[in-house]
């Protein structure tokens, strides 16, 4: 953009660093196997692939705007009041919608340092200052979060599980942290990582105790729909009636909903991949540890390797990938000595452990 162009973005905009996706390729090597952007190794189930395939007769057909049939699936597997369910893009679009709706120019927009990088950048794209705020090793820090709060707040985002980190805090916690804030701020509590933690609600019971906790949610995660892009957020009744006034009347497809509907409904397939990640999850863990790489526990479907720096967490991603192996480097995170490594199948979590176990005996150097 040339000094003399008088078209300008808005302010903040230009300040946003671009996204960067996990990768999926690797020059040269065919057939890597990709453990860099916490996908179900699993896939969707077989009742969510079915209804897919259905789709396909209505492709002509405008989709319903209301979500009447996904949001009553959501409130019967998880209990849940369908009113104050509201559906989107991902759970990105539901983020995206707070920040549009709550935050402006003058206001300030709260999350933690590893915290997901779409909080800040949201919160620019809206006129907002983002607020980073330390964490207690890798760990949200509701004192620290609080303090970091005044009369600008207008929105907390706390991933819990967290990514890429794999903490979480307890509940009590973060009904502290809800009990806490400012009286216009909103919490939003993403709960992306919700349903890898065996009989957690995400935050359902604060969000109907409060009328300032929204929660968040995907079907990229468990669900293994990351391809289709389908979220949804549960809220009070005066915020559910304010991103129903901002959002596309038509942001999901027939193909999206149904899909959607089949998949939350399939609890046998997400039972069987949360017990199968808890499993892997601990076995990669400790293989990890035993070739000297720690990491924290994570509640989550992914590990964050942690290295002796910045070098070796670089040296270890390319020997990874030169033996056809993607995982996520996280310096964007304020985490460059690590690395993240998603829980795959058997097989590449097997192949993952021992690669590293071998770059960590000096293969690499030889």
């Amino acid at each position: 953009m040339t000094d003399d162009n008088p078209i300008r973005p808005q302010p903040g905009i230009l300040d946003i660093a671009l996204y960067e996706g996990g990768a999926a390729h690797v020059a040269g090597v065919e057939n890597a196997v990709k453990l860099s952007s916490n996908e179900n190794p699993f896939g969707a189930s077989e009742a969510a692939r079915v209804a897919f395939q259905r789709a396909v007769h209505n492709l002509h057909r405008y989709p319903p705007t209301d979500h009447a049939a996904l949001r009553a699936a959501i409130g019967e597997a998880h209990g849940l009041d369908p009113a104050r369910i509201v559906c989107g893009v991902g759970s990105d679009e539901i983020i995206g919608l707070l920040c549009q709706a709550y935050a402006g120019p003058g206001d300030e927009v709260v999350h933690t340092e590893h915290g997901f990088l779409m909080y800040p950048i949201y919160a620019r794209a809206a006129g907002a200052t983002p607020v980073r705020v330390p964490e207690r090793e890798r760990t949200a820090d509701v004192d620290a979060i609080l303090a970091a709060c005044g009369p600008k707040t207008r929105i907390v985002f706390l991933a819990n599980p967290n990514n890429p980190t794999g903490t979480m805090i307890g509940v009590a916690e973060v009904q502290r942290l809800a009990e806490g804030l400012p009286p216009r701020a909103l919490l939003v509590l993403d709960g992306a990582y919700a349903e890898y933690v065996e009989g957690y609600d995400g935050g359902a019971a604060l969000v109907e105790a409060r009328q300032n906790v929204v929660m968040t949610r995907t079907f990229s995660k468990i669900y293994g729909l990351g391809g289709l892009r389908i979220g949804w957020g549960y809220a009070p009744r005066h915020v559910v009636d304010v991103l129903n006034r901002i959002r596309g009347p038509f942001n999901l497809s027939t193909a999206q909903l149904d899909t959607a509907e089949a998949a939350v409904r399939d609890h046998d397939h997400v039972a069987r991949c949360r017990a199968e990640n808890t499993r892997l999850r601990a076995w990669l863990a400790e293989a990890l540890a035993e070739h000297g790489v720690p990491s924290d526990t994570s509640t989550a479907n992914f590990v964050l390797a942690r290295f002796a720096d910045a070098a070796e967490a670089e040296a270890c991603d390319a020997f990874l990938k030169a033996e056809g192996l993607i995982v996520r480097r996280v310096a964007g995170y304020g985490l460059p000595h690590c690395l993240r490594i998603t829980v795959g199948d058997e097989a590449s979590c097997r192949r993952v452990a021992h690669a590293v176990g071998r770059f960590k005996a000096g293969e690499a150097a030889q």
